[in-house]
């Protein structure tokens, strides 16, 4: 990474722009799809085309081609981001409200904090991370709890078990990309993982019978511009600004839009989603979100840069 130089001031902006607002609204986008498409399916349309479009870039510009080990390493990161996470995100949304499922994967750092704690010891359990964990899951326990009287229902318990299922999975993953053989090229070993994440979300939607009486041709258009803006923004334009900004940007400021992701998803969906905005969310937001600024400045000096093909919504 060259941080030494200094792009027009715009190109920043413009990037964090994306990444903040751009992966933000992909929660909402997700919900719009799962209105009319079956989850895993769902998934599979976004991510199949995206992972050809950049593999096949990567590779016309001259990048490396994984080899058959590179490719393991990658099928099985694969199926633990874009079928344990993302499929398990899509599954979800069905359920629950797209800001809150946002929120909800904003507990990633805790749970990667804890495995780099119990599996690949680089961090130590001190009270500053304890009490951080403590107030991540308290706003998880605000957001299911069914006790508290905060007004508003509380979510879905079998949607908010798979999300946390979800930010399980993601934070394996990362952990696991750490001591896996992955091309050195940031963008091919993203389109490597993509590509094989879209193909195993694609067998794993036939084998849970999605593809079953699948009318393409009554999904409306309003579904198929969710995929479209999911495709290019979401996964393709958001990725490239995600890169960029980690060549131009130290790794701390790019992991940014981990705080600010969860709140454009709770605003967009409140405003433009009609999703609820209540105290019980408020809360539970203003905890996680708390936990999740203080375990990520607190592993701001330890960890290197996140995941290749790491992509908020």
């Amino acid at each position: 990474m060259n941080l030494n130089t200094h792009p027009p001031r715009w190109k920043t902006l413009l990037a964090f722009g994306i990444i903040y607002f751009v992966w933000g609204s992909t929660f909402l986008f997700i919900r719009i799809g799962v209105q009319e498409l079956p989850p895993l399916l769902c998934a599979a349309l976004r991510f199949l085309p995206a992972g050809l479009i950049l593999f096949a870039w990567t590779a016309l510009r001259g990048e490396r081609i994984p080899t058959l080990r590179q490719w393991r390493s990658a099928t099985l990161l694969a199926m633990l981001i874009f079928v344990g996470d993302y499929g398990l995100l899509f599954w979800a949304e069905q359920r629950v409200p797209s800001g809150i499922a946002a929120v909800m994967l904003a507990t990633i750092p805790a749970f990667m904090a804890l495995s780099e704690i119990s599996l690949l010891r680089t961090q130590r359990l001190t009270i500053r991370l304890a009490l951080a964990l403590l107030i991540g899951f308290a706003g998880v326990g605000v957001l299911v709890s069914r006790s508290l009287n905060l007004g508003g229902s509380p979510i879905d318990t079998k949607g908010a078990i798979a999300l946390i299922l979800a930010s399980m999975s993601w934070s394996v993953a990362s952990v696991l990309s750490r001591r896996m053989p992955l091309p050195s090229s940031r963008a091919m070993s993203a389109g490597a993982q993509m590509l094989a994440g879209g193909v195993l979300l694609t067998l794993v939607a036939a084998a849970f019978g999605e593809l079953r009486n699948l009318h393409l041709s009554a999904i409306s258009g309003r579904t198929w511009f969710a995929i479209a803006y999911l495709i290019v923004f979401g996964s393709l334009i958001g990725f490239t600004a995600y890169v960029w900004l980690l060549h131009h940007e130290s790794p701390t400021k790019v992991g940014t839009y981990a705080y600010v992701n969860p709140l454009v998803a709770v605003l967009l969906g409140y405003f433009a989603g009609g999703e609820p905005l209540g105290a019980r969310t408020a809360l539970g937001t203003l905890f996680v979100l708390i936990s999740v600024i203080v375990i990520t400045t607190t592993s701001a000096k330890k960890r290197l840069a996140p995941l290749a093909v790491e992509d908020a919504g």
